[in-house]
């Protein structure tokens, strides 16, 4: 492509100005010609049609309509989908591959702050932070300055589930700290885990010897209820469980068995079902600290996943290589 491409907006026009924040969109335009004030979010909507005759590059995120066969045919100028947000699972069919349309998406971008909110829920956990504050809460009461045993994080075991992008990113994360992590995945061998700087353990293994367990597999019909009640049983008293990853991945109430009898701890950004019902016992265990699916780019973050975008469109413009080209063969085992 020499020329700006004709690109078109599918996604939530709400998100728009959020993840493409005016330096981040005058960017893009610098590379696509793109219109903000049209953004789509029915491909059935008459006034599309003529728009998407006409686009080369289609800027997806959050709320992008199912591109099937029906809207392809539409775009028979359609050569690059770039997805301003992680997963493309929601609306890519496998006729996007099909045809040789190009695939990107900012999932790398919003694994960063992901792993930072693991990380920081790690660190946290280590200390005890959480429950030190809801009792001081409760009793209106400090214990004052003292030594606490059984907390820190020195030589504190984490067990990562899962070499995806954030599990990776919360490896490197780790490493400046006296910690010590282990990963488990199916998809890894013991030379990859070498590189990454840990040891592959199986699941059963990691379960048992972890002080804190953090999910980054993704959602598919092996991993549903990953975390049951057997695997729950293996991990030590005491130990920390966190999941930002899917909440189908965890038996919500095989952990909340285990938060009552105050064996684990639970930090959950992600629920099953999602958000949770209002009687869902998790709001109110001691053990249980829920947060509202935050860990992924909010704010100031959003415009990260634009600049992603920016800088794919500018590939595509100066005929390079995607960076974050997504492929249809590792789609099925990704979030």
């Amino acid at each position: 492509m020499s020329q700006r491409p004709q690109a078109l907006f599918a996604m939530t026009a709400e998100n728009v100005p959020q993840v493409f924040p005016p330096e981040v969109l005058e960017r893009l335009r610098e590379s696509v010609d793109i219109d903000p004030a049209l953004v789509v979010r029915d491909f059935a909507d008459p006034g599309v049609r003529d728009a998407l005759a006409r686009t080369e590059v289609l800027v997806t995120g959050w709320g992008c309509p199912r591109l099937d066969e029906a809207v392809l045919d539409a775009a028979p100028r359609l050569r690059a989908v770039l997805h301003s947000a992680g997963s493309v699972k929601s609306f890519a069919t496998p006729e996007i591959w099909r045809r040789g349309i190009a695939v990107s998406s900012a999932a790398a971008a919003n694994a960063l702050p992901v792993a930072e909110y693991t990380l920081a829920m790690i660190l946290l956990a280590g200390k005890d932070v959480l429950a030190a504050r809801d009792r001081m809460r409760t009793t209106r009461t400090s214990s004052g300055w003292g030594v606490v045993p059984g907390i820190g994080n020195y030589g504190r075991r984490v067990g990562v589930i899962g070499a995806s992008r954030i599990g990776r990113r919360v490896l490197e994360l780790l490493r400046p700290f006296d910690l010590r992590p282990a990963l488990t995945d199916p998809y890894v061998d013991e030379r990859e885990a070498a590189a990454l700087g840990v040891p592959l353990l199986p699941l059963d293994d990691l379960l048992r010897t972890s002080d804190i367990v953090t999910v980054h597999a993704p959602e598919t019909p092996e991993t549903h209820h990953l975390i049951g009640r057997r695997e729950l049983a293996l991990m030590p008293d005491g130990a920390v469980l966190v999941n930002t990853a899917r909440g189908a991945l965890v038996d919500h109430d095989a952990l909340v068995a285990e938060l009552r009898a105050g064996r684990l701890t639970a930090i959950l950004d992600v629920t099953d079902p999602e958000p949770l019902p209002a009687d869902s016992p998790l709001y109110d265990l001691p053990g249980a600290f829920v947060t509202p699916h935050l860990a992924g780019s909010q704010g100031n973050e959003l415009a990260r996943l634009g600049l992603t975008v920016a800088e794919e469109a500018e590939r595509l413009l100066t005929g390079g290589p995607l960076a974050y080209a997504v492929d249809l063969a590792a789609l099925e085992r990704a979030a």
